[in-house]
């Protein structure tokens, strides 16, 4: 469809199913201002009488899986008419949509559901959810007798997108599970210019960075995802935030799955959060598109045959062997291999190191017999992703 289709199939739709309504006309007036903002996406709709049912959107983005940073498609914008609902026409378009990224070399993907249950049927698989922080600035007083190396500096972000793309460029390569959105999609940070970046900086390279608002006097400092490379770079940002004490009560921030907020100082009082709840707090989800994703990974030793059913994308049998450190998929007519039954949702589980392969039968994503378990368990050792990018 062309980007003007979008204001009158798939807008609307979205609109509906994620904010309040019925909208002004201002609202849909600044439908127009998001087109840019969508222009390589790919969009699907189910029509009948010139009406729109049901749309879907895949945005083309990269995501690094162990190490290996693979084409990624970011399921979104998925809504229904209130009157087509419970029709299939959602999964109509997602079979469809999902064979033609695939087609076109994505070979993951990843989304935010409404409700987790109807992706699981996909074979999507959940991530964890980032932790929310909340601490008060008073509590970060030590910091400002310290003297770290290194330096922050603080700009609008317009100005410093650069340094925040290009920062972000380098967690996607280095952080497991990371994804970050096209060009043309994360420009829309600069051009809405709506947060403060700080960054900081040890010999002359950045090393951790956060966006953010304040709301008022007195009020929250409102953090969005704190990158940090190291401990000083986290040291060196909590050092900004302690600056705030006199205008500030509180600050909240985003940190990864696997930050332990609790233990960054003594005598740190902190609220730490990882809500997840239908519809509107659902941790992201992800799967495998293609066994092409996992050639070549980083692996530990392991060599099993995995038996993959009931999924449209990936079937068949295939012998797993990363027993080199990269992981191979190769022949095998031995026969000698233990073996296990997966779905897609159990392969994508253990690519994505959120389970381990004894939980896959519990959970009905598989028969994983003890050898095969021990197999599995050396080949995809246990990793917290984070996802990042929020669509």
């Amino acid at each position: 469809m062309t980007a003007d289709d979008r204001l009158t199939t798939s807008f609307p739709l979205a609109a509906y199913a994620f904010e309040s309504s019925p909208l002004g006309a201002a609202r849909i007036d600044e439908f127009r201002d998001y087109l840019p903002y969508q222009e390589g996406n790919r969009t699907l709709i189910a029509e009948e009488g010139g009406a729109t049912l049901a749309a879907v959107s895949a945005i083309p983005m990269r995501q690094n899986l162990r190490g290996a940073v693979l084409p990624m498609a970011g399921v979104a914008g998925v809504a229904t008419h209130p009157l087509a609902r419970r029709q299939g026409h959602v999964r109509t378009l997602l079979h469809q949509l999902l064979d033609e990224v695939r087609d076109e070399g994505h070979t993951l993907s990843a989304l935010y559901p409404f409700r987790p249950s109807f992706y699981a049927r996909f074979g999507y698989i959940g991530l964890p959810k980032p932790r929310r922080v909340t601490f008060a600035p008073a509590n970060l007083g030590s910091l400002l007798r310290v003297d770290l190396p290194g330096e922050v500096s603080w700009e609008r972000i317009a100005a410093g997108y650069p340094v925040w793309r290009a920062f972000t460029e380098r967690n996607l390569q280095e952080r497991h599970g990371f994804s970050i959105f096209p060009d043309y999609r994360a420009v829309g940070m600069r051009d809405r210019d709506e947060y403060w970046l700080v960054t900081a900086r040890v010999g002359g390279e950045v090393t951790g960075a956060v966006t953010y608002r304040v709301d008022g006097h007195g009020g929250t400092l409102h953090g969005n995802e704190m990158l940090c490379v190291d401990p000083l770079a986290r040291m060196l940002l909590l050092q900004f935030f302690a600056r705030h004490v006199d205008q500030i009560e509180r600050i909240t921030v985003q940190v990864p799955p696997d930050e332990l907020p609790d233990l960054w100082l003594t005598d740190l009082d902190v609220h730490v959060e990882a809500l997840t709840a239908v519809p509107n707090s659902s941790a992201p989800m992800a799967r495998l598109l293609s066994m092409d994703a996992l050639r070549g990974l980083p692996a530990g030793p392991g060599r099993v045959r995995v038996e993959l059913t009931g999924d449209r994308w990936l079937a068949g049998t295939h012998l797993l062997d990363g027993t080199t450190g990269a992981l191979e998929l190769v022949d095998d007519t031995t026969g000698s291999t233990p073996t296990a039954t997966l779905t897609a949702a159990g392969l994508s589980a253990l690519a994505y190191g959120v389970l381990d392969p004894a939980e896959l039968p519990l959970r009905g994503l598989g028969e994983v017999p003890a050898d095969a378990a021990a197999e599995l368990r050396g080949i995809f050792p246990r990793r917290v992703p984070y996802l990042f990018a929020d669509f």
